[in-house]
């Protein structure tokens, strides 16, 4: 019989009961935390001489997990941000047999205590409406693929949508009636609707008068086939219109635009037509406000009309004006 305490069956049942029966995470979370832990027992079987089977929770202690942690970044070239990753899903499973296994507590806890590797935190990178319209041009919208790769630009760039949400649309998610939306399911698994501008609607209803309507569940940016976009797929068509784009607006060259750039791109127009930071993290489906500050740092429009309201050092003060003496006064007077 089977140790259900031993760390083979823990680590199964943090995926199988865990992660996806009781949070129901996305099979991109799968994907990062298994991709995690493969690396991770495979260091361990290199280091220890064990076959993953027959690691133990002692195995695993903080000194050993630092060390694996080191390895990604000097072996694999793995930056902070992929470290912190691996980090984050070592975490989660030990935090998950905290109450499985409470006589493991303080080897628990050492884990929990592992510290985040402090990484550069880069202004966002985002388009000016120049940029943003000569991208626009560049799709051929004679073919087929022009078209859609036209309409699936437009509707990022106004509605913000992430890679994975705007791949995974389906024509029953869109309304293009009054009050016209996209339904969408995002990060957490919540479904939030943005709503569409003018432009956007008359583009997306003859995209889908071209392509049929059906029952509805039709992927509505799809591939020649029929199915579902791939990450790799959008992430090209992107970078091959901006490509094109540098022809008539150079100050695209040398610019690394991706769908993520697009959806900073969104909340750059929003910020710049004064909309309240609450309101762009609930328009892009934030969790935090927070999340949002990213965009003010980088808005340097914002931070021209501050300097617009201070006295440049060494410039003439313009102090608060103040009437003459009543003697001098008098004097004047004569």
């Amino acid at each position: 019989m089977k140790d259900a305490t031993s760390f083979p069956i823990l680590l199964e049942s943090f995926f199988t009961k865990r992660l996806i029966a009781q949070r129901r995470v996305s099979p991109h979370t799968i994907g990062s935390y298994r991709d995690a832990f493969r690396l991770l027992l495979r260091f361990a079987e290199q280091r220890l001489g064990k076959v993953p089977s027959r690691l133990t929770l002692e195995d695993l202690q903080a000194p050993f997990l630092g060390v694996f942690l080191d390895n990604l970044e000097s072996a694999r070239a793995n930056g902070a941000r992929s470290r912190n990753l691996r980090l984050a899903a070592i975490r989660s499973f030990f935090r998950y047999i905290a109450l499985e296994v409470p006589q493991h507590s303080g080897l628990i806890q050492r884990v929990l205590a592992i510290p985040n590797k402090r990484q550069p935190r880069p202004l966002v990178g985002f388009l000016t409406r120049p940029e943003i319209d000569a991208l626009l041009k560049a799709p051929d919208q004679n073919t087929w693929f022009g078209r859609r790769n036209h309409a699936l630009l437009l509707t990022v760039i106004q509605t913000g949508l992430r890679l994975s949400e705007v791949t995974s649309i389906r024509q029953q998610d869109v309304s293009l009636g009054k009050g016209a939306h996209i339904r969408c399911e995002g990060k957490g698994r919540k479904e939030r609707c943005t709503p569409l501008a003018k432009p956007t609607v008359i583009v997306l209803t003859a995209w889908i008068r071209e392509q049929g309507e059906d029952d509805g569940t039709r992927i509505l940016f799809p591939t020649a086939r029929g199915g579902r976009l791939s990450a790799d797929t959008v992430q090209h068509l992107v970078r091959k219109c901006a490509l094109v784009a540098q022809k008539t607006c150079p100050s695209l060259t040398d610019r690394r635009v991706s769908p993520h750039v697009l959806r900073h791109t969104t909340a750059m127009e929003l910020l710049q037509s004064g909309v309240d930071r609450t309101l762009i993290a609930l328009w892009l489906g934030h969790e935090s406000v927070e999340t949002t500050q990213i965009y003010l740092d980088a808005n340097l429009a914002i931070k021209e009309e501050i300097l617009a309201k201070t006295t440049p050092i060494n410039a003439k003060q313009k102090g608060r004006y103040l009437p003459d003496d009543d003697l001098l006064t008098f004097l004047k007077g004569l």
